[in-house]
């Protein structure tokens, strides 16, 4: 498992990045204080507080690099 940190502070921004994940068969997980929701749910992702970056849980043992890869407009630090 990997995680990064990652900011979704605009509308267009979920709705890019819920599109790029669904992409990949590995889970994903938003973490938002005690909140864990599943990243490919656009209505989970909005249930979280969206002001501030929030980790991101990539449960990937392959494929690391090309998803890191993908999420790099997203991340703000790896």
């Amino acid at each position: 498992m990997k995680t990064v940190k990652i900011n979704l502070n605009s509308i267009p921004k979920v709705n890019s990045f819920v599109s790029e994940i669904t992409k990949f068969d590995s889970d994903f997980d938003l973490v938002s204080g005690r909140y864990v929701v599943d990243a490919k749910s656009i209505m989970g992702v909005f249930s979280l507080d969206l002001t501030k970056a929030i980790d991101l849980n990539i449960h990937a043992e392959d494929k690391i690099d090309e998803i890191l890869e993908v999420l790099k407009p997203y991340i703000v630090e790896a």
